[in-house]
């Protein structure tokens, strides 16, 4: 087929002139399942090899009045007290996109979109998609912002990329040119370890992939690798090495988590169609034991949901619903503390009470004063990106108790009216 191959190479030369336009792309339009044979699909998931362009003058391209959906990705506090928060536009879909904006009082107002990765291109055969995103403030007070990059949603082997930046603080922040880490994509912070380590849990789906992909078999040859790879660094990040891998019965997206333990063990949770399983390793992420459902019977519906350690010592778990040990879908967000490493669980506090629209994917930081900030999407499609303050204070009274709290601070709004759309999941 020279003539679709000569297309392809096209599409490949043309494409970083593309994306390097500041203007929002287009995106190509989506392939019916049988167009491209497997080695066609292989070449054209290379496309999404090329580093993307990170623009940090969005404006006016990307102003809420362009946009028509948001999907929550990411929060993290700068060690000046700046917020960042990303999410995904353009939809749940292979035409998806990451926008970021800023907050320089404690979530009260926020900037308009100051930072887009839009990897979309009407040159390229199929859309390329960046729809996973995490911010993280390291050690040395550096901002990172990992990413994926995939074509069409999910081509069976997507990627994993990371941009830092060394002055989040500043008028015009500069960010690094974007490296690709390892292969899936990551959707949650990375833990650090008390020897110094740093462990970032990047997770590999299933090879059926999505769309044009489904059934090609196109990245057979990872299939030992799909799962929770728990990746490490020495290093302070310059490098990351493959430690461990966790795969998990029933997998959607994974979105693990990891904590270590008071004792060293290190806990893993995460993400599957039966909720949220756990799993533990004794050598520091080299081996974990066999996933099964938690200990504390934490329930939780097919959905991310946020575990972290706080400054008290205590472990933080944010999940849907209003009670620990029950599922009642994607409604409504709530608080736990444990005490005892995550034996049982205190407290509830309902950070987003509402059950007519639903409420997800929940992340969020500490800041030094101890107030916790939890960003998450309420009717997520033409909705709003949300931010909670609170307090551990509050979630242990099962109500807001301390003056600092303020709950469903507005992040983001799109003001474009939503087209329809068939959403490929991500969800």
């Amino acid at each position: 087929m020279p003539g679709r191959a000569a297309r392809l190479l096209a599409a490949s030369a043309c494409l970083l002139l593309a994306v390097a336009a500041p203007a929002q792309q287009p995106a190509a339009p989506a392939a019916k399942a049988d167009k491209f044979d497997r080695a066609e699909l292989r070449e054209i998931a290379d496309l999404a090899l090329i580093p993307p362009v990170i623009n940090p003058s969005p404006l006016p391209r990307y102003d809420y009045d362009t946009q028509d959906y948001v999907m929550a990705l990411t929060t993290e506090r700068t060690p000046k007290g700046r917020i960042w928060t990303a999410w995904i536009g353009g939809g749940d879909s292979p035409k998806a996109f990451l926008l970021a904006a800023s907050s320089d009082d404690n979530g009260e107002t926020w900037s308009k979109p100051r930072l887009v990765i839009d990897a979309q291109s009407p040159n390229l055969p199929i859309p390329r998609t960046v729809i996973i995103g995490n911010f993280w403030t390291d050690p040395l007070g550096r901002l990172w912002l990992f990413f994926d990059q995939t074509m069409n949603h999910f081509d069976g082997r997507s990627g994993l990329w990371a941009t830092i930046c060394e002055n989040p603080d500043d008028a015009s922040p500069a960010w690094s040119p974007p490296r690709r880490i390892w292969h899936g994509s990551m959707l949650n912070k990375p833990t650090v370890l008390s020897s110094g380590e740093w462990l970032l849990p990047a997770y590999l789906l299933q090879r059926d992939g999505i769309g044009p992909f489904k059934g090609k078999n196109v990245f057979s040859e990872l299939d030992p690798q799909r799962g929770v790879n728990v990746l490490a660094s020495s290093d302070q990040g310059k490098t990351w090495s493959l430690r461990g891998l966790r795969p998990f019965p029933n997998p959607d997206w994974h979105e693990a988590m990891i904590v270590e333990k008071k004792n060293g063990k290190l806990w893993m949770m995460a993400r599957t169609k039966k909720g949220i399983m756990e799993s533990f390793s004794d050598d520091q992420g080299a081996t974990w034991s066999e996933p099964a459902g938690t200990a504390a019977n934490i329930r939780n519906t097919n959905s991310r949901f946020f575990f972290r350690r706080l400054a008290s010592g205590r472990l933080l778990l944010v999940k849907n619903g209003d009670e620990l040990h029950k599922s009642k879908g994607r409604l409504q967000l709530s608080a736990w503390l444990s005490d005892d490493d995550g034996a049982t669980w205190k407290g509830g506090l309902l950070i987003e009470d509402r059950v007519e629209k639903r409420a997800t994917y929940p992340d969020g930081f500490q800041a030094p004063d101890g107030t916790i900030y939890i960003a998450y999407d309420y009717n997520r499609g033409p909705g709003q990106i949300l931010m909670g303050r609170f307090t551990e204070a509050d979630i242990l009274a099962g109500k807001p108790v301390d003056p600092r709290t303020k709950l469903k601070m507005v992040v983001a709004r799109p003001l474009k009216k939503q087209e329809p759309q068939a959403e490929a999941g991500a969800e």
